[in-house]
């Protein structure tokens, strides 16, 4: 066993597909069959199940999954100190995190970083509150909930506001909204239910009325909906407060949320990965009154 014989183990095992290990690695998808096959017959032991939906990992593919993990951190490490200080960085840096904090604060920041480090590679994973996927998937990760692997280093990132927010017409058109139990004569704009396990958007969901019209998992849908006149939303501050269109809804009420940043410990140390968590601690320290910040604009319609 080599430690470029791993690189392929791993490719695969993050990826799932031959192809898409393939193209990590700049090689042919066959090429990367070929040298895992291999690898397992050296080792006597099946790493992969074989399926139409990719790659899984077996009993043994797991148990090699962490040295394997390590040998490419050192690895790593050794090119990082050997390209020398103050380089520009290389390799590439996934990122999970919700859609809300990847597409408004995170995206939108990726330039000056790109600039200097040009060949570095960023791989933005934008998903649902309820980040599900398995630590081999990424490098750093955004969650809304006290990380509790033991295989990451997590720290507290922020607190942002949510709140409901709608546009003036919707508004002057429906029934006057005084409290939250005036929610039940409105269009309401939410998640789907199976993704409300995660706090503080089940304790904002008590207050809503139990026949949500419109539901979806991306919080782009929901701000776009209301912002179109669809209905009433719950919105983080940092989305809605910078869209002229929108004004909040019951000011008073407001609801408290945590971003926590997960790292990997295998790659916490790595030059790449400590280079977007400074980054992403910028971000919200420039934002915080986008995040905290007390309301701006005008008032719903009286």
């Amino acid at each position: 066993m080599s430690a470029d014989d791993l690189r392929y183990f791993l490719a695969v095992a993050r990826r799932g597909r031959l192809t898409l290990a393939a193209a990590q690695l700049g090689v042919d998808h066959t090429t990367v069959g070929r040298r895992v096959v291999a690898l397992e017959r050296a080792l006597g032991q099946r790493l992969f199940d074989r399926a139409a939906h990719g790659w899984q990992l077996t009993e043994s593919g797991h148990r090699l999954l962490g040295p394997a993990e390590l040998v490419a951190t050192a690895v790593a490490s050794a090119e990082e100190l050997l390209g020398g200080r103050g380089q520009s960085l290389t390799g590439a840096v996934r990122i999970v995190c919700p859609d809300g904090f990847g597409a408004f604060l995170l995206a939108p920041a990726l330039g000056a970083l790109q600039r200097d480090h040009p060949a570095l590679t960023v791989e933005l994973i934008t998903a649902s509150p309820h980040v599900a996927h398995t630590l081999q998937e990424f490098d750093l990760a955004v969650i809304q909930r006290v990380p509790s692997s033991r295989r990451v280093v997590r720290q507290h990132l922020t607190d942002f506001y949510l709140r409901l927010y709608a546009t003036p017409d919707y508004l002057s058109s429906h029934p006057r909204v005084r409290s939250a139990a005036d929610l039940a004569d409105h269009v309401v704009i939410w998640h789907i239910d199976d993704m409300l396990d995660v706090p503080p958007l089940s304790a904002l969901h008590a207050l809503l009325p139990s026949q949500i019209a419109i539901q979806s998992t991306n919080l782009v849908a929901h701000w776009q909906a209301a912002a179109a006149g669809v209905g009433i939303a719950p919105l983080p501050q940092y989305i809605a407060a910078h869209d002229p269109r929108l004004v909040p809804v019951l000011p008073e009420l407001q609801f408290r949320g945590t971003y926590w940043l997960a790292l990997r410990r295998e790659h916490a140390r790595l030059t790449r990965v400590r280079a977007v968590e400074v980054l992403m601690q910028e971000i919200v320290a420039a934002r915080q009154d986008d995040l905290l910040g007390p309301i701006r604009g005008p008032l719903p319609p009286r």
